[in-house]
């Protein structure tokens, strides 16, 4: 049979503990190998006993019998030990491996895939993988070779014998092509049922609060029981397969007993064998029929697990979307421009979100993005921090394209403050120098005084050790906002983004907040989207977007005085701050 490139892949895998599954291998050999002496050691006994060679031939060939189960046990502890330890570190590189690959995908491969899915492949699809490259590669190659070993004692024995015997083989061999096939394709479609549930779960618990807001525990309870039924039923269904190939090779090797039986009785009866012999060729029989059938349960594990190594060889074969060039540039002064840039989101091919736009930031200007929702402010935003590559167009960095650039130069040189930051579940101090990690801590406590935190967070039991908790749930919208732009400062970025950093704000936090962003944007070409006017007012130019495209663009005394989108925001603006 083919050997499927998946499985040859997986077995790869294992290459670099060579040195460990050799030494493994040694001990899986004298395994066997006394394991296959044991029959031959019956043999003696039962013969001598009707051969009437007394007690001491039969004393002698039982204590043997005791040596080498010893042996057998010390190099079978080695044996696994050996496997299971080399198998350990070959599936902690896969998840390392994958993990990598997952995390240096281009941002559109995460519009894709929803985070529930990536995670189940990181736990779920690794641990089915596990068993495969551990202790099932031990049990595989401690099987085969127990089987081709009794098989050769068994053909010297009694060629006749031996031939009724695999009679039934044929049978078995055909029924685990079918049965193989069937089981990789349910098996996959079950990893994939149990991503899905997986996803739910990270949805609503990652939203719980939305949910209990609305009251909707029992709902997503439903929809997660729906997600988990989905999975059980493919489970059963590969339970069922497993039940009908089990029970078919069940009934083919006590068939091939049976035969072993009625002929090896016939043989005996005839005096060409004797009851030493025959009860030696049975318990070689019986280990031939456990070793198939043991290997008839690897390969269901086998054949499971080539349906999750798909998912994840697809995953680590994936090239990034967004690829790298490999210029930098001496001294960034920050000139920025956008040339025809035409975009859509990779999940959305039918809408077009940025049309023909050319735009250009000067060097330390800041500039403000306006226009209604969904005209494609944070698209812009989104493409300066190279997330996105245009479909057509290109964008420059002091008249470099991007595409020319080293993509982690380029990010270390872009500054990115927005509306609902993200912190991570560590310490205060741990999440303002995520943006230079090698900084001390003067450097962090003086980029926290910048950015209005370091009075909050010096009030802190725990100061700047405080746990931030997950998404930094256990502080305010304004001090997480503070910790972001402290994390900023302390990156020293060069081309600055504020996508609506002040928008959610209250009027005290917002006050902190300008404040600091105030600070954070000196000497900076800054890009900032908004909808406060007051904002808006201490920009050097703005530009105005509707439907993908620049419409206007001026200071914002020009804009207001003329005739245009700008104006109408603005008036609406002030008539919502009217009261009634």
């Amino acid at each position: 049979m083919k050997k499927s490139p998946e499985l040859r892949r997986l077995f790869a895998l294992a290459r670099p503990e060579a040195k460990v599954l050799a030494a493994g291998t040694v001990a899986l050999l004298v395994t066997s190998g006394l394991s296959l002496a044991y029959p031959l050691l019956v043999k003696e006994i039962i013969d001598g006993v009707l051969g009437g060679e007394g007690r001491k031939a039969v004393d002698q060939a039982a204590g043997l019998l005791v040596v080498l189960f010893f042996i057998g046990g010390v190099f079978t502890a080695a044996r696994s030990y050996l496997f299971t330890v080399a198998g350990e570190r070959v599936v902690a590189r896969l998840r390392q491996t994958l993990y990598s690959s997952l995390i240096s995908q281009e941002i559109g491969f995460f519009d894709e895939h929803r985070t529930g899915e990536l995670i189940n492949r990181l736990s779920s699809d690794t641990t089915v993988l596990q068993n495969t490259v551990t202790v099932n590669l031990s049990m595989l190659l401690r099987y085969a070779l127990m089987s081709v070993g009794a098989l050769s004692i068994l053909a010297w024995t009694s060629w006749r014998l031996t031939l009724v015997m695999l009679a039934v083989v044929p049978g078995v061999v055909v029924g685990a092509r079918f049965y193989g096939q069937a089981l990789r394709r349910v098996s996959k479609q079950f990893q994939d049922a149990l991503a899905r549930s997986t996803e739910v779960a990270e949805e609503t618990l990652g939203g719980i609060r939305t949910v209990r807001a609305f009251a909707r525990e029992e709902a997503e309870g439903e929809r997660y029981a729906s997600a988990v039924e989905e999975s059980f039923q493919l489970a059963r269904k590969r339970a069922k397969i497993g039940a009908l190939f089990g029970g078919g090779a069940t009934f083919f090797g006590y068939g091939a007993i049976a035969l072993v039986l009625w002929y090896g009785g016939v043989l005996l009866a005839r005096g060409d064998m004797t009851m030493g012999e025959l009860s030696a060729f049975l318990l070689y029989t019986f280990t031939v029929a456990v070793s198939l059938g043991a290997l008839a349960g690897l390969w269901n594990d086998f054949m499971k697990a080539l349906g999750s190594t798909e998912r994840v060889f697809e995953l680590m074969d994936r090239a990034p979307g967004v690829s790298s060039g490999d210029k930098t540039l001496p001294a960034v002064q920050g000139g920025l421009r956008f040339e025809g840039v035409n975009f859509h989101y990779p999940t959305r091919p039918d809408d077009p979100v940025l049309t023909a736009v050319d735009l250009e930031l000067a060097p330390g200007e800041v500039v403000a993005l306006v226009g209604p929702s969904g005209s494609g402010k944070s698209t812009i935003a989104s493409l300066l921090s190279r997330f996105y590559d245009p479909d057509t167009g290109r964008v420059l960095l002091d008249g470099v394209p991007y595409d020319e650039l080293d993509v982690d130069w380029l990010r270390r040189q872009v500054g990115v403050v927005s509306q609902e930051p993200i912190l991570f579940a560590t310490t205060i101090a741990e999440n303002i120098r995520y943006g230079r990690p090698g900084a001390s801590d003067a450097d962090v406590h003086d980029a926290a005084r910048a950015a209005n935190a370091f009075d909050f967070v010096s009030g802190f039991p725990e100061g700047f050790s405080t746990l931030v908790g997950e998404r930094g749930v256990r502080l305010s919208g304004g001090q997480k906002q503070r910790v972001a732009i402290a994390r900023a400062l302390l990156k020293d970025p060069r081309i600055l983004v504020l996508d609506e950093a002040t928008s959610a704000l209250d009027a005290e936090s917002e006050h902190l907040v300008q404040e600091a962003l105030g600070r954070l944007m000196q000497g900076r070409t800054t890009l900032v989207i908004a909808h406060r006017l007051s904002t808006v007012q201490e920009a050097d130019r703005v530009l105005v977007l509707d439907r993908g495209s620049v419409v206007q663009q001026g200071s914002h005394g020009d804009l207001v005085g003329a005739e245009g989108l700008y104006r109408q925001l603005v008036q609406r603006q002030l008539q919502g701050a009217t009261p009634a």
